[in-house]
């Protein structure tokens, strides 16, 4: 059943759509996410884009399934590839989960590989990143003395936790230590980027991890990305450039087919983990990521109040 709430706080109004009900799990996915919006994740019971302090995020969908719950959002558009990583409203799409109730969040999305340890159509749970993006909006607390928040661990331990056994239990090999580099796009690399990457400690290069994963800790939201690794970066393997194709020559048609296969094991991936994980209580660090602000005074309870917007939307 539908709940329509109004929500009030600093000078500005909007109206939201929640679920009752609603398990506090969410995900974003990655390239070819709006492929799954016609069943594979359950009977769909809502949704709806949300107007935010930054704008109207991504059509969040609501999915039952096996007696739980969840939200959903194409991070790249929902008919195709139509918002390239560079231009994502991160800060949007965050905001409209925490105000629909999500606690974790699962992001999928799909890197380059550096280190030639990793295969195309393997599956990583990174373990760190390097930020190499440049225009980016990376905070909610614009102008504001908030945000100095440790980063280590970068993802959510208890979450990945889960997602480990639920890999195991579904017998799906993973890789579950990589550094993941972030670029900005949408450009590729060039291959001199590549080789200061790999120096640099870079196992696998993507676009869209930063600063998604940023903004969940501001909200003390736990996050945890999944990667599929689609092809080798610029200068790693050789490759012949080949024309009007994605990628141009860097991934191979048989490469191809294996990517595609592994994407469409996304739901099952994310179903088991959310089962996995559904019934435990946060016992980790990104639900306090802001208690010292808290403690000192300086923010409440309200994390509607701890941003600070100049115009009404």
């Amino acid at each position: 059943m539908r709940l329509i709430t109004q929500a009030k706080a600093c000078g500005y109004q909007f109206e939201i759509t929640a679920m009752k009900n609603f398990s506090k799990f969410a995900v974003i996915g990655g390239s070819g996410a709006f492929l799954f919006l016609g069943g594979e994740f359950g009977k769909e019971i809502g949704a709806r884009k949300i107007k935010t302090p930054f704008g109207v995020s991504s059509p969040v969908h609501f999915f039952e399934t096996d007696n739980f719950s969840f939200a959903f959002l194409s991070r790249h558009g929902e008919k195709g590839y139509e918002i390239a990583a560079s231009f994502v409203n991160y800060r949007a799409n965050i905001w409209a989960l925490k105000e629909i109730g999500a606690e974790r969040i699962i992001a999928w999305t799909g890197p380059g590989i550096i280190n030639t340890r990793f295969k195309v159509g393997d599956y990583l749970l990174p373990s760190d990143l390097i930020d190499e993006t440049k225009g980016r909006k990376y905070t909610f607390f614009e102008k504001r003395g908030l945000g100095f928040i440790r980063q280590s661990p970068v993802f959510c331990t208890q979450l990945k936790s889960s997602a480990k056994e639920a890999m195991k239990t579904l017998k799906i090999p993973c890789h579950f230590k990589g550094v993941y580099i972030c670029t900005e796009g949408p450009r590729l690399e060039t291959p001199a980027e590549i080789r200061k990457f790999k120096l640099n400690g870079g196992d696998v290069v993507g676009m869209t991890l930063i600063p998604e994963c940023f903004l969940a800790r501001e909200l003390e939201i736990c996050y945890m990305p999944i990667c599929y690794l689609t092809n080798f970066a610029e200068g790693v393997n050789k490759r012949n450039f080949k024309k009007g194709v994605l990628f141009e020559g860097m991934q191979r048609e048989r490469e191809r087919e294996k990517v595609n296969n592994v994407q469409r094991k996304f739901p099952k991936i994310i179903k088991e983990i959310i089962k996995t994980a559904f019934s435990d209580e946060r016992d980790c660090h990104c639900k306090d990521s802001m208690l010292r602000y808290k403690k000192a005074g300086i923010i409440d309870k309200n994390w509607r109040s701890w941003v600070k917007i100049k115009n009404k939307i």
